[in-house]
């Protein structure tokens, strides 16, 4: 499957805040179970922070930590809904919602189940070594 990279655009539901990035036309993404992910839908796709630009709505952020604080959930502090955030599992970068991506650029989606209840598990290290997305890292 051809993978070509792409500009992604997205957002909240009121669009106070808007984002881009660079990423494959072909997404694959985490359906995580954890406390947070499942009670808010969040379908997560790992973006290296260089590829990440916040175009609009700095001003518009809230951010929510908990547990060991390393995670950063932020949300827009009009209609609440959490487009990205710094994910403990690559601290160095962002999750982005794709469900809050504008669809035209996305050829396909892969949904993969991700184990977020048992995360110490996935990620004895600590934190993923790789972006699973981007061909060269």
């Amino acid at each position: 499957m051809q993978n070509d990279m792409v500009i992604h655009k997205g957002g909240c539901h009121c669009g106070r805040v808007r984002f881009a990035f660079e990423g494959p036309a072909n997404v694959r993404v985490a359906e995580c179970n954890c406390s947070i992910c499942g009670k808010s839908g969040f379908l997560g796709m790992s973006v290296p922070k260089d590829k990440f630009r916040l175009i609009k709505g700095e001003d518009s952020l809230a951010t929510y930590s908990f547990g060991t604080g390393v995670a950063k959930h932020t949300f827009c502090n009009h209609c609440g809904i959490k487009s990205f955030y710094t994910p403990r599992s690559h601290p160095d970068g962002i999750n982005v919602n794709v469900r809050c991506l504008d669809p035209e650029t996305i050829e396909s989606k892969k949904i993969i189940p991700f184990d977020g209840r048992n995360w110490e598990e996935q990620y004895p290290a600590g934190k993923a070594t790789a972006y699973s997305n981007y061909p060269s890292e």
